[in-house]
């Protein structure tokens, strides 16, 4: 199998949908799989006998997006694994071969991170016409609604962290792979519609879930990757206590209620501690930041 196109998806099966009829028209299953995990909703069922093309997997009680990916990636057969959000999907002219092409390229290419185009399309071309153009180059970072990951790479990791949930899994993956030895690409040319309505998402204003979730797993992430994450933990509760717990009594009340839950698992996040080498914190720190 030469490439695994791997989906968690969760309560939004019109939007699989979507994805899976694009997906269809540009694969051949002799050569590459679907997999699709359904993280713990009834309401994605009816899609698993409409599209018996896909390979299934599914749990009764949601695990969140970070451990759904873990379980859903160890059962990926493809030299090469395109992860994608179950409302993305690709919409470059020859993405496939790009992508294969791109690996070919580079032994050292461990991870792509295609460009993210946000908004909601008549057509792909029209989401094309708002997408950017650039020259290709070493990041540190990537977004789960879309990028390629050679398997090689993926399993010089521990994978996907079972210590995280959502927001910030990415993270984790990507300074595991730079610590392995591989360089991550933002590729201007491979692109993704991520279809979220951005104007509804500007309405809505502050997203109270968001800033809990990322909060806690940048604390993890530290406590788990860096040397001496002191320093890093301080900084980071200092930001967000300013910008954020004192602006608002519902950001404060999660700041503290993040502080407190961290406290109560330290143990238990310190058993997952892996620090990276020192260099790879510094080459972090000079790569150019992931174009969102």
């Amino acid at each position: 199998m030469d490439i695994s196109f791997l989906i968690v998806t969760r309560n939004r099966p019109a939007d699989l949908r979507v994805t899976l009829n694009t997906l269809e028209k540009n694969i051949d299953l002799e050569k590459h799989e679907v997999c699709v995990f359904i993280d713990g909703c009834d309401t994605t069922m009816p899609l698993i006998e409409e599209y018996d093309w896909v390979q299934w997997s599914k749990v009764n009680k949601s695990i969140s997006a970070s451990p759904a990916r873990n379980a859903l990636y160890k059962m990926a057969k493809g030299k090469i694994f395109i992860g994608l959000d179950d409302d993305a999907h690709p919409i470059s002219v020859h993405f496939i071969e790009e992508v294969t092409s791109r690996f070919r390229e580079s032994v050292n290419l461990g991870i792509i991170a295609f460009q993210e185009v946000r908004g909601l399309f008549t057509t792909d071309q029209d989401a094309l016409k708002c997408s950017n153009s650039g020259l290709s180059y070493i990041t540190n970072d990537f977004v789960g609604c879309g990028f390629a990951i050679k398997k090689e790479a993926y399993d010089a990791t521990n994978g996907f962290p079972l210590w995280m949930d959502i927001y910030g899994e990415e993270s984790a993956v990507a300074i595991e792979v730079m610590d392995a030895g591989y360089d991550i690409v933002f590729d201007y040319n491979l692109k993704v519609n991520h279809r979220v309505d951005v104007q509804k998402r500007k309405a809505m204003g502050r997203n109270y879930f968001r800033f809990e979730h990322q909060l806690r797993n940048v604390l993890r992430y530290y406590l788990v990757y860096y040397p001496k994450p002191s320093r890093r933990i301080i900084k980071t509760l200092l930001h967000n206590f300013r910008k954020y717990a004192l602006s608002d009594w519902i950001y404060f009340k999660a700041f503290w209620g993040v502080l407190i839950d961290s406290l109560l698992n330290i143990k238990s996040i310190l058993s997952y501690r892996k620090p990276v080498q020192e260099h790879t914190i510094e080459k972090k720190k000079q790569l150019r930041d992931l174009k969102y």
